[in-house]
């Protein structure tokens, strides 16, 4: 049973994110019936601790605190990627773990569970713009750069923010149930669940490829996202048979010509989506789509969300 919680914190802690796991687990609402958790904040490095936001944080805890939470989570801090971490934090977390504690990083805090070894052969979460940094630092894990949390008991990780809330709730529903969860999410005026597989709301494009071979195709794609091509057809344009066309274009971008284009016309169905008033007709037509259906289709596999709810969170409900 989750009872015990700790927060851990390291010079430069971020103020959001620290609040986040404070108020899913620090905060009495027995009023509610709802369960209060033994809750406290722990530095790793001294008494005072000084926040990326300009001001100070004390508290009296140190890392002895550790020893007898059901959960240790790791608030994010300014420079985590880029920074060392001090051993006897990195033991206690390797020491909870082994006595069956769950440990939980919001964004950058992932950092801190690689350095621990925590993160070998396990999927984990980060916000998109750290992901090619935590690859490059832990090649052992395995980052899905584009979703809100992951669950690998005993390590939960969770991106940018707001995902940590939806990790808290998380561990709240699976330790007592959706019925606390949800009073919790109700008290704070959240939304009670948020999948850990939804996707964050990322602009990044696929990587473009380094070399010429496959440029000039690469740019027309982009310029015709709303025409029905075959690899055929851009192989004929790269003056390639259709073999080397695909290999040289999976070994250039990463990717098959048929997701780099689909990718490419989700990603323009979501600029349209947040700076225009077209219809979803319109916008499937311009996109490649072809109809409102087929772009609701992919837009949710690609984004774990339909794009009517997308256009509300960037524009409000009565975009939509």
């Amino acid at each position: 049973m989750l009872k015990n919680v700790a927060a851990v914190l390291l010079d430069g802690v971020h103020p959001f994110e620290l609040g986040v796991v404070c108020e899913v687990f620090g905060i009495d609402r027995s009023d509610d019936g709802l369960p209060v958790y033994d809750f406290a904040v722990a530095s790793a490095e001294g008494p005072t601790l000084s926040t990326h936001a300009g001001f100070s944080l004390t508290t009296e805890h140190g890392l002895e605190r550790l020893e007898n939470a059901d959960l240790i989570t790791l608030p994010a801090g300014n420079s985590y990627a880029s920074r060392s971490y001090p051993p006897e934090l990195l033991d206690a977390l390797r020491r909870a773990t082994a006595r069956g504690a769950r440990v939980l990083s919001v964004c950058s805090g992932v950092f801190v569970l690689g350095a621990a070894g925590l993160l070998d052969g396990r999927r984990c979460a980060v916000h998109w713009h750290h992901a090619d940094e935590l690859a490059r630092q832990y090649p052992k894990a395995i980052v899905e750069p584009d979703v809100l949390y992951v669950d690998e008991d005993p390590v939960i990780t969770s991106a940018g923010t707001a995902a940590g809330i939806d990790a808290c709730l998380h561990i709240v529903r699976k330790e007592q149930g959706p019925e606390v969860a949800n009073a919790i999410a109700r008290r704070m005026v959240v939304p009670p669940h948020r999948d850990g597989g939804q996707a964050q709301y990322i602009e990044r494009p696929l990587p473009r490829s380094t070399c010429d071979t496959v440029g000039e195709v690469l740019v027309w794609m982009e310029r015709h996202l709303d025409r029905e091509v075959t690899v055929e057809q851009l192989a004929a344009r790269a003056h390639m048979s259709p073999r080397t066309f695909a290999r040289r274009f999976q070994q250039e971008t990463g990717t098959t010509p048929y997701r780099w284009m689909l990718r490419q016309r989700v990603l323009l169905a979501q600029e349209l989506l947040e700076a225009s008033d077209e219809t979803m007709d319109a916008i499937a037509g311009r996109t490649g789509f072809g109809t409102a259906a087929a772009l609701r289709h992919q837009f949710v596999r690609s984004l774990g969300t339909t794009p009517q709810a997308y256009r509300r969170t960037f524009r409000g409900p009565r975009a939509a």
